[in-house]
């Protein structure tokens, strides 16, 4: 019996310090004070300071039957988006800007330039407007960060991040259904580019503008459904853009870059003169036709697709050297004016 009782003793007090251990203070987070709201200034260089910066230069381009994005070029309301933005409303159909302060305005096509896919519009009634800090893209290099800002599936003033991931990237505007005419000398970015985002600015860390987002890699796109971002995307150099706007803003009209050849891929890679232009670049140079192009300046020609790009990103006038076969050959590029179909 003693025992017995020793052991129901033990085992009273242990349960008796097991229920005092748990009645002990409670913490609950509900109960701790909000923290101090954030006063101080957004981080000279980081993401959230781009987008301070930039979000007021971006609109929403709307037309019938679906929407872009566009960058704010005066204060006055000149706008640059993408041609296949408004392409649908270039024979007067309706088009609408919406500013990020919610305001919005009617616009018109000033200029369009289906061989570079950029177009600026007018919007109406507008001023005072908040402008972009246009950049270069000469001095981008990879692994550089940037920042996409737009309106991606009608989510208008979406900011994203990445880095460029490739230069140089030789990509149809229309996708592979595109055509050789619509090859864009494209920035490569995984920061996340989506269906509206298209004519929104790609800025690197100071917020200057250096591409303007013009199309996605979409591997699981089809005819009844919008593709979504994969982390490639691309974006047209701002160098080449800013050039096109000129144009476009002052006269209506661009004029085209060209070597004055007609090419297709080598057997053996580069690309293979299959006409040469009379009277052009290429001719005065003395390309003829079955003449291979494997370099354009510094830069590789692996394809008839590169030598487009390459010639687009160059202005006209400019002298490049060409390796042609085994030699070397000087070329004065010419141009031409964009005819619209």
């Amino acid at each position: 019996m003693l025992a017995v009782g020793g052991v129901a003793g033990g085992v009273g007090g242990y349960l008796g310090y097991e229920a005092a251990d748990r009645s002990g203070p409670v913490t609950n987070a509900l109960n701790a004070p909000p923290p101090a709201q954030q006063t101080g200034n957004a981080p000279q260089g980081s993401i959230e300071q781009v987008a301070q910066k930039v979000l007021p230069t971006v609109v929403q381009v709307q037309v019938s039957g679906g929407a872009g994005s566009g960058i704010v070029l005066s204060s006055d309301g000149l706008v640059l988006t993408n041609n296949h933005v408004v392409e649908s409303a270039a024979n007067g159909g309706a088009i609408k800007v919406l500013f990020q302060d919610g305001r919005s305005a009617e616009a018109k096509i000033v200029g369009r330039d289906p061989s570079s896919d950029l177009a600026v519009v007018k919007a109406s009634g507008v001023s005072g407007l908040a402008t972009a800090d246009l950049g270069t893209s000469s001095d981008l290099r990879i692994g550089q960060p940037v920042v996409a800002v737009g309106s991606p599936f009608d989510l208008n003033g979406t900011v994203t991040s990445g880095i460029v991931s490739s230069l140089n990237r030789p990509v149809r505007a229309g996708g592979e259904d595109g055509s050789q005419a619509t090859v864009l000398n494209a920035i490569q970015t995984d920061a996340a580019i989506n269906p509206g985002n298209s004519g929104g600015p790609l800025v690197d860390m100071q917020g200057r503008v250096v591409g303007v987002n013009s199309a996605i890699y979409s591997p699981n796109r089809t005819q009844s459904s919008q593709g979504g971002s994969v982390g490639i995307g691309f974006a047209i150099p701002m160098d080449q853009a800013r050039r096109t706007a000129t144009e476009l803003s002052e006269t209506g009209k661009a004029t085209q870059t060209v070597l004055g050849v007609q090419v297709t891929d080598g057997t053996n890679g580069g690309a293979q003169v299959r006409e040469v232009t009379a009277g052009g670049a290429a001719e005065q140079a003395g390309l003829k036709a079955g003449d291979v192009i494997t370099k354009f300046g510094d830069r590789k020609i692996d394809s008839s697709d590169a030598l487009v790009a390459a010639v687009r990103s160059r202005a006209p006038g400019e002298k490049v050297q060409l390796t042609v076969d085994d030699r070397a050959v000087e070329v004065t590029l010419g141009s031409q004016p964009v005819e619209l179909k």
